[in-house]
C-alpha cells in the first residue's frame, strides 16, 4: 500500500510539472505572438505612411501635369502687391499640395530674375499657409471613402483616352491612396498607442525642446511638412494619448524643417535665391519662437483650443493653421524692411548688377534649383530668348561692320557667332533632358519640341550674320566699291530686318502674340525688297560698269537679309503654333 501511495505521488508530481512545461509554453507562445503582432503592426504603419508620402506624390505630380506652365504663368504675373502675392501662394500650395514645390519653384524665379525678393516673400508666407490645407483635410476622417476615390481614380487614368481626363484621374487615385494610408495606419497606431512601451515613448516628448526637434527632424528627413502633420493627425485620429502641448511644439518644429530644403536648394544660386532662402527660414524660426515662448507664459492659449474643439485630431490641425496665420499677419506688414535686412545679412555686390547676357554659361537652365518639368519649359523659353537677343546684336554689329567697312566690328561677329555656337549646344542637350522627362505636361512637351526647331532658326541668324561679317572682310581686303544707290538699297533692307528680329524676339520672349500681324506684314515687305532691289541690281549692270566682285557680294547681301528676315519671322510662328508659309526658308 506504500508503494501505491509513492506511486501516486511521483505520478502527481510529474503531472504538475507536465502542467508548469505547458503553461510556461503557453506563455512563451504567446509573447512570442504579441512580438509578432507589435512587429506586424509597425510594418503596417510604415506602409501606411509609405501609401501616404506616395499618394501625396501622386497628387502633386498630377496636378502639375494638368496645370502646365499655367501655374509658372501665375506665380510670375500675380505678384503686383504683396496680399496678392500671398494669396497666390496659398492657392498655389493647396493647388498642387506642397509648399515646399512651390518655395523651390519660387526661388529658382528669383534666381532667373523672374521675380524680386519682395514679391518671393508674399509667396513663401502664402505657401506656409495654403500647406495647412492638408492637415485639416486629413481630420475629417474621410478615409472610409479612400477605397471609392482609387477605384474611380484607376478607371479614369487607364481606360480614359483623353490626356487631361486620365491626368484628372491620377489626382484621384493619388487622393485615394493618400487617405487609404491613413486608414491603414490607423488600427496599428490604436494597438501601439495603448501599450506601455510607446507611452514611455511618448513621455519622452514631454519636453518642449525635444518635441520640436522631433517635428524638425522628421520633416527634414522626409522634405514634407504636410506627410508630418498627417501622421501626427492620424495619431490623434487612432487616439493615441499624445499631450496637445507635445503636438504643439511638434507643429512649430513641423515648420522649421520644411524650409531646410529651400536653403539647401539655394545653396548654388544666386545672391538672391540665398535672400529667398533665408526669409523661409527666418520666417519659421521667428514664428516658432514667439508663439513657443507665448505657450510657456500664456498656458491659456491650448486650453482655448482644446475648449473650442472637442476632437484632439482638429485641435491639432487648427493650431497648426491658425499658427501660421498668426506669423503672416505679424509679419506682412514689414515685407519691405525684412527684404531690406535680408540684403543686409547677405550684402549685394557688384557682380550681381553686371549684364550676364554674354555669359558662357546658361543663365537659365543651369539646373543649380532643380525646378519642375512645367517651370524648366519656361526657363527654356528665357535662355533662347537670350540667346536670340545676342544673335539680334551680332546681325546688327555685322550689318555695321559692313557700312562701315570696320575690320574689328566683323571681328566681334565671328566672336559672338562662337558664343551663339556654344550655348546652342548647351541648350540642346539641356532640351533632350527636359524632353525624355515622363511626367511632362502635353502641352509643355509640345512646346518644348518647338524649342528644338526655334533654336535653329536662332542660330541660322547667326550664320547669316557671320555671312556679312565675311563681305566685310572681302570688301576691306579688294578694296570693293559699289553705287550709291546700292548702298541705300542695302541699308533700307538691313533696317527692315533688324526690326523684324527685334519684333520677333519681343513676341517670343514675352509671349506677345499681337505682334504676330506686325511681324507678318514686315516678312511680306521683305520678300518684296528683295524682288525689288534684284531688279534695280540688273539695271544698273546694264547702265554701269560695276567690279563682278561686288555683284555678288551685293546678291549675296540680298539673300543672307531675305533668310533671316524669314528665321525671324518663323521663331515668332512656331512659339504660337502658326501654320508655316508654303515658300520654303533657306
Amino acid at each position: 500500500m506504500f508503494e501505491t501511495k509513492k506511486y501516486e505521488a511521483e505520478k502527481c508530481e510529474k503531472s504538475k510539472k507536465g502542467m508548469r512545461a505547458s503553461n510556461f509554453i503557453r506563455n512563451l507562445c504567446v509573447q512570442r505572438m504579441a512580438k509578432i503582432m507589435e512587429l506586424s503592426e509597425i510594418f503596417l504603419v510604415l506602409g501606411g505612411l509609405g501609401l501616404f508620402l506616395y499618394g501625396m506624390k501622386m497628387m502633386s505630380t498630377g496636378i502639375e501635369r494638368v496645370a502646365g506652365d499655367k501655374l509658372q504663368n501665375i506665380l510670375q504675373k500675380a505678384t503686383a502687391n504683396r496680399f496678392l502675392a500671398v494669396i497666390v501662394g496659398i492657392i498655389a500650395t493647396i493647388g498642387i499640395n506642397s509648399s515646399t514645390a512651390v518655395t523651390i519653384m519660387t526661388v529658382s524665379f528669383v534666381n532667373s530674375g523672374l521675380m524680386t525678393l519682395k514679391q518671393a516673400i508674399g509667396i513663401i508666407m502664402g505657401a506656409n499657409l495654403g500647406t495647412t490645407f492638408s492637415a485639416q483635410l486629413v481630420a475629417f476622417r474621410i478615409d472610409t471613402f479612400a477605397p471609392l476615390f482609387i477605384f474611380i481614380g484607376i478607371i479614369m487614368h487607364l481606360f480614359l483616352k483623353k490626356k487631361r481626363t486620365k491626368n484628372i484621374g491620377y489626382i484621384i487615385l493619388g487622393f485615394g491612396i493618400l487617405f487609404f494610408g491613413i486608414g491603414v495606419m490607423g488600427g496599428p497606431l490604436r494597438a501601439l498607442g495603448g501599450t506601455p512601451e510607446f507611452e514611455n515613448f511618448l513621455t519622452a516628448f514631454e519636453n518642449p525642446f525635444l518635441a520640436l526637434l522631433a517635428g524638425f527632424a522628421f520633416t527634414a528627413i522626409v522634405n514634407s511638412s504636410s506627410a508630418t502633420m498627417g501622421i501626427l493627425v492620424a495619431l490623434h485620429l487612432s487616439g493615441a494619448p499624445i499631450p496637445f502641448e507635445t503636438s504643439a511644439f511638434i507643429i512649430l518644429g513641423t515648420n522649421i524643417g520644411t524650409s531646410i530644403t529651400t536653403v539647401i536648394a539655394s545653396i548654388p544660386a544666386n545672391r538672391e535665391s540665398k535672400r529667398a532662402a533665408l526669409f523661409h527660414i527666418m520666417f519659421d524660426v521667428i514664428g516658432s519662437a514667439i508663439f513657443g515662448t507665448l505657450i510657456f507664459l500664456v498656458p491659456a492659449i491650448l486650453a482655448w483650443f482644446e475648449a473650442t474643439w472637442a476632437d484632439p485630431a482638429r485641435q491639432v490641425a487648427m493650431f497648426h493653421s491658425l499658427y501660421n496665420l498668426a506669423t503672416l499677419l505679424l509679419i506682412l506688414p514689414f515685407i519691405a524692411p525684412v527684404a531690406n535686412l535680408m540684403e543686409k545679412i547677405v550684402p549685394i555686390i557688384k557682380e550681381e548688377d553686371a549684364d550676364t547676357i554674354y555669359g558662357k554659361q546658361l543663365k537659365y537652365l543651369d539646373f543649380k534649383i532643380t525646378p519642375s518639368p512645367s517651370a524648366a519649359a519656361t526657363n527654356m523659353r528665357l535662355e533662347l530668348a537670350r540667346v536670340q537677343k545676342i544673335a539680334n546684336e551680332t546681325l546688327a554689329v555685322a550689318l555695321e561692320s559692313f557700312y562701315e567697312k570696320s575690320a574689328p566690328k566683323a571681328a566681334k561677329t565671328i566672336k559672338n557667332k562662337k558664343l551663339i555656337n556654344t550655348l546652342s549646344r548647351k541648350i540642346s542637350t539641356q532640351i533632350a533632358k527636359v524632353s525624355n522627362n515622363k511626367t511632362l505636361p502635353q502641352d509643355d512637351a509640345k512646346k518644348i519640341g518647338t524649342f528644338f526647331r526655334i533654336l535653329y532658326n536662332i542660330e541660322r541668324i547667326g550664320d547669316h550674320a557671320e555671312n556679312i561679317s565675311e563681305y566685310t572682310t572681302l570688301i576691306i581686303e579688294g578694296e570693293l566699291k559699289f553705287p550709291a544707290e546700292a548702298l541705300a538699297e542695302l541699308k533700307q533692307f538691313g533696317d527692315l530686318t533688324i526690326e523684324l528680329a527685334e519684333k520677333s524676339l519681343n513676341a517670343f520672349e514675352k509671349e506677345n502674340k499681337s505682334l504676330l500681324v506686325q511681324i507678318d506684314a514686315l516678312e511680306e515687305k521683305a520678300d518684296a525688297l528683295t524682288e525689288q532691289f534684284t531688279e534695280n541690281h540688273i539695271s544698273r549692270q546694264t547702265a554701269e560698269s560695276i567690279d563682278p566682285r561686288s555683284s555678288v557680294v551685293f546678291v549675296d547681301m540680298l539673300t543672307d537679309l531675305e533668310r533671316t528676315a524669314d528665321h525671324s519671322y518663323d521663331i515668332a510662328t512656331l512659339m504660337f503654333g502658326m501654320p508655316k508659309k508654303k515658300k520654303q526658308t533657306k
